[in-house]
């Protein structure tokens, strides 16, 4: 009896961990109505900035790949602001820089990114996936980047395919926090295109990399060219 009472106790916690430590809202299945238009949870986007033109570049698709919708970002020209590009962040967007700002906890050491996707660019613009996992540095009071990936979309994916990027670790250590950007326009500082587009769904990281004790010094966040 009281084995079974420890192995139930091991198994909630066990799933409460893993729930922490998945991407918040990871299917994009959770949205919050603004009146008019919508803005998926957990995620930030432009849609706040341009909806005084009722335009925005993050729109809720529906069905999904699996559950009932999915994230769509299209970069659109908008009067006064010019061609403003799509993109999505797990976490805080800064309006004025369009730079990702803050993320969510997450302690894990993923081998890759991975999900669903479809994407196109229109004229020389490009759109990418970025991905960051750092710790905080308390003796040098910054923070630490201890993997990452920036992933250009080259040629287009227009119907739903499987995706996974590698990520590159900088040091053994394991992270405390993740940020994850998804943007259909300015890979590698192209200029944004109108209609240029990066749907997505039920993206999470799959496999595990070892923790390894490393004298090398973890480099800081940086995701350049900032979108």
């Amino acid at each position: 009896m009281q084995k079974s009472i420890l192995l139930l106790i091991s198994i909630i916690c066990l799933s409460l961990f893993s729930k922490a430590q998945s991407i918040p809202n990871f299917g994009f299945e959770n949205w919050t109505s603004m009146g008019t238009y919508n803005n998926p949870d957990d995620w930030s986007s432009l849609n706040d900035q341009t909806a005084p033109s009722s335009i925005y570049t993050c729109l809720k698709g529906t069905p999904g790949v699996v559950g009932s919708a999915y994230i769509k970002l299209i970069s659109k020209t908008v009067t006064g602001m010019g061609v403003v590009p799509a993109i999505a962040v797990s976490g805080t967007l800064d309006m004025i820089t369009r730079q990702a700002m803050s993320g969510f906890a997450f302690n894990e050491r993923p081998e890759s990114f991975a999900g669903k996707w479809q994407y196109m660019a229109y004229g020389s613009d490009q759109g990418f996936i970025a991905v960051a996992l750092t710790k905080w540095n308390s003796m040098m009071m910054q923070r630490d980047t201890v993997a990452m990936v920036y992933h250009t979309l080259p040629g287009m994916v227009m119907s739903w395919a499987n995706f996974s990027i590698p990520l590159v670790y900088m040091s053994g250590d394991t992270p405390d926090s993740c940020i994850i950007v998804l943007s259909a326009s300015q890979a590698n500082g192209a200029p944004a295109a109108a209609n240029s587009y990066l749907y997505a769904d039920e993206i999470g990281f799959t496999g595990l990399v070892a923790g390894v004790k490393s004298d090398e010094m973890s480099k800081n966040i940086s995701f350049s060219p900032n979108p």
